[in-house]
This record gives structure tokens, C-alpha cells and sequence, in this order.
């Protein structure tokens, strides 16, 4: 049998694989009064994931807010949220926040890892590492990454892992030699976030070529960086994240308020025209190895 070699050509002359569209819905700091048409509410944030399924997204990452639109760790909100867009969208992969800006306690971040049966998250974001935002600190030590990771792996729950400067990539490196880490994991590149890596090409190469081989990622800039990162993934064969949570506006002078549909259907046109197919949730599952529940194969099978 002749030996196949993997000669290393570039995107198109490989073909691209199907891409996957992250939606980024809410966030933690954005309000209604930076963007009248940020999803807050449990029926918001489930009517707004029906209509970035539609537009084309095979992820949603949600945060769950309180009645008073402040971000809330509460499984109980997570689980009407999660239910919801269940039932309005087959297969949707539904990624949740484990994010400590606000409620920095294990106890509290976990508890949407609780979540059993249909109402468990497929993926939980998983942030490798300390930073600084405006006005606030993000802090993830080691011990608090480690016990989020063990708690998402024993409940059968895959890392959306959160990786904003290179170091972030060493650590997922540690956790995977140490076992806590295993396929399929996730990777979301975030650049641009002013206090640590920029937004810029050669960033975002340097870290895909530092990521694990063979790992499946996808990216996004912060703010204006948004369009520039997502466009950059597309192109280098990797996928995206985009949505409000990143960027509330559609154009770079900051004049025009998007919808988390409007920023979809701007990436979806742009795939489109460089030969990239969009992946329906079933497809983004088969290229993340995750299982493919019955009922979305009988439901694939009849388009």
C-alpha cells in the first residue's frame, strides 16, 4: 500500500472544512442602553439564538442574566434558557459562561455545570488564565481552572476554552499532558481586548501555530478587531466567534448598532464568496467529535 503524504498545501487548494459560526449573544458588560438590541431576558436570549440558528450559527454562547439584567450564575435561569432553545433549535450547540468576573467562587461558577439531561450545556467556556479588563480583573487561578475543567469533564461537558494571550495556550498544553484536558476541546482565540494581545494578523497566526495539533479553533476580536479576526479565521481554515458580547456595533466608526443576525449574515456572506460552506449543527458536531443526538440525524437526514 502506497504511503500518503500530508504535503502541507494551503486553503483552497485544500479544500476548506465547513465553518462554524460561534454566536456570542450577550456577554457579562454590555446593556440595553449601549444596544437596545442586546437579548437580556430568559425569552430574549432564546428568541434571539432562533434567529441566529436561522441566520446560520451552530453555536450559541450564552450568559444568563437576572431579573434585573445583571449577570447571574444561577443553574435555574440557565436551565429555562437552555430549554428553550432546545426546542427551537435542533441540535444547536449551546455553550455556558463559567466566566468569575462577577461571582468569583467555585460554588457559584459551577453550578450551570450541575445542569443533567436536556438541560445540560454540550460546551462550558473555560478561561486559561488571569487578566485585566477595563475597570475590572478577571482572575483564574490555576487551582479554579483545574476544578472547573475535572467538574466539566466528570459531567460529560465539553471546554469552550478561552484563550486571549499565548500563555493561555501553554496552560491548556499542561492540562492536557496531566490528563484533565482531552478531545474534544475547543479553542476560542480572543485578541484585541486592550489590555492584552492585539488584534492583529501575526497574532492570531502565532497562536494558532501554538495551539495543540490537530485542535479545532475558532476566533474573534474584541470591538473593531471583530470583523478583522473573523475574516482572518475564515481564510486561514479555522471558524469564528461573533456577536454582540465582542462588539455591539456593525460598522468600524461606531455609527451603526448591529444585531447579533446582522453580524452573522455579514460573516455568512463573506464565507460564501470565499468558497467556505456554512456547518449546520449536526455537521459542526460531526467536525467537533461530539455525539449526534438521534433525533437531529432522522432530522438532517430529511432535509
Amino acid at each position: 500500500m502506497d504511503m500518503v503524504y500530508d504535503m502541507g498545501f494551503p486553503h483552497p487548494v485544500v479544500p476548506y472544512q465547513k465553518l462554524i459560526i460561534n454566536a456570542a449573544i450577550t456577554g457579562m458588560v454590555n446593556n440595553k442602553k449601549n444596544n437596545p438590541h442586546l437579548p437580556v431576558s430568559v425569552d430574549e436570549i432564546i428568541k434571539d439564538s432562533y434567529e441566529c440558528y436561522r441566520a446560520g450559527a451552530s453555536v450559541v454562547h450564552i450568559h444568563a442574566r437576572g431579573e434585573t439584567g445583571e449577570p447571574t450564575y444561577e443553574k435555574e435561569i440557565y436551565a429555562r434558557i437552555i430549554k428553550g432553545i432546545k426546542d427551537l433549535c435542533p441540535g444547536l450547540i449551546i455553550c455556558a459562561s463559567t466566566s468569575g468576573r462577577m461571582h468569583n467562587t467555585f460554588e457559584k461558577r459551577s453550578q450551570v455545570l450541575e445542569l443533567k439531561d436536556d438541560l445540560k450545556p454540550d460546551f462550558a467556556s473555560l478561561t486559561l488564565g488571569s487578566m485585566n479588563f477595563p475597570g475590572q480583573v478577571s482572575v483564574n487561578t490555576f487551582e479554579m481552572i483545574e476544578n472547573l475543567a475535572l467538574k466539566m469533564k466528570e459531567n460529560g461537558i465539553i471546554p469552550e476554552v478561552e484563550v486571549f494571550e499565548p500563555g493561555m495556550i501553554n496552560t491548556a498544553k499542561i492540562l492536557i499532558k496531566k490528563g484533565i484536558l482531552a478531545r474534544p476541546v475547543y479553542f476560542n482565540i480572543l485578541l484585541g481586548s486592550i489590555y492584552s494581545s492585539p488584534g492583529t494578523l501575526s497574532d492570531l497566526v502565532y497562536m494558532v501555530q501554538s495551539l495543540p495539533r490537530g485542535a479545532a479553533w475558532g476566533a474573534t476580536g474584541i470591538g473593531k478587531f471583530q470583523l478583522i479576526i473573523n475574516t482572518a479565521a475564515i481564510l486561514m481554515g479555522g471558524h469564528v466567534r461573533v456577536g454582540l458580547e465582542d462588539n455591539i456595533y456593525y460598522d468600524s466608526k461606531n455609527d451603526k448598532l448591529a444585531t447579533n443576525a446582522m453580524l452573522i449574515e455579514r460573516i455568512v456572506r463573506f464565507a460564501h464568496e470565499v468558497g467556505r460552506e456554512i456547518a449546520r449543527p449536526d455537521e459542526a458536531r460531526k467536525l467537533l467529535g461530539m455525539d449526534i443526538p438521534p433525533d437531529l440525524r432522522l432530522h438532517s437526514q430529511g432535509e
